[in-house]
């Protein structure tokens, strides 16, 4: 067992639900953590620099060139150090925080943490993601179909021509309705709907570590 790598977005801080659900998970967790705060602290978005320094041979680099890719190979060891995966990754405007999708754009290097040949890297790792948002967006909901989110990064940290990882999903839905009076007959739901995801983030946090220890 190496550490969990524990990749924040949320600009909201300890107001975020999704940063609280992820404490359950943290609570329950009993190995070692290394936390990405991207809010705090954003990775830079992939420049000309960066693309251009991967078809680069490292001697031939410019500065610039060189600069993006050392930020690229610290993200990227990072990622591959990792023996576990949780991803706070709340809702904004049907998709996710422009800062995720930053870091994911520079750790998503083919050759490197994709392959073309084999399995990725870092494939069947164990990943949770936990997600909140405002309202709701399972089957029968007026928003139903206009996730952005959680399909989008199931297909990416999943799918075995991406990352390859072993990824549980966790949402609590409904978060507006305890402080827009126009949902307030939501409440419970939103109630129920944390409730659960705090559970389960607890019960991930235990059997990913009891898998890691065996």
């Amino acid at each position: 067992m190496s550490y969990l790598l524990h990749v924040d977005s949320s600009s909201l801080g300890t107001a975020s639900v999704s940063r609280q659900v992820a404490d359950s998970f943290r609570d329950a967790w009993t190995g070692e953590v290394v936390h990405r705060d991207l809010a705090a602290s954003p990775v830079p978005h992939l420049s000309a620099a960066a693309i251009s320094a991967q078809l680069t041979d490292p001697a031939e680099r410019t500065a610039e060139q060189a600069a993006a890719a050392g930020v690229q190979d610290e993200l990227i060891a990072e990622f591959l150090g990792a023996s576990a995966y949780l991803f706070t990754v709340p809702m904004y405007n049907r998709t996710m925080p422009s800062v995720f999708k930053a870091w994911l754009d520079q750790v998503i290097v083919v050759g490197r943490t994709i392959s073309r040949t084999g399995a990725a890297p870092a494939a069947d790792r164990p990943a949770v993601l936990i997600s909140a948002r405002g309202g709701g967006y399972g089957p029968g909901t007026p928003n139903e179909g206009k996730d952005f989110l959680v399909p989008t990064l199931e297909s990416i940290l999943g799918d075995p021509a991406y990352l390859s990882l072993d990824v549980t999903t966790l949402t609590a839905e409904l978060t507006k309705a305890p402080v827009v009076p126009a949902l307030a007959h939501l409440i419970p739901a939103h109630e129920a709907s944390l409730a659960n995801a705090h559970e389960q983030a607890r019960l991930q946090a235990e059997k990913i570590s009891q898998q890691l220890t065996a």
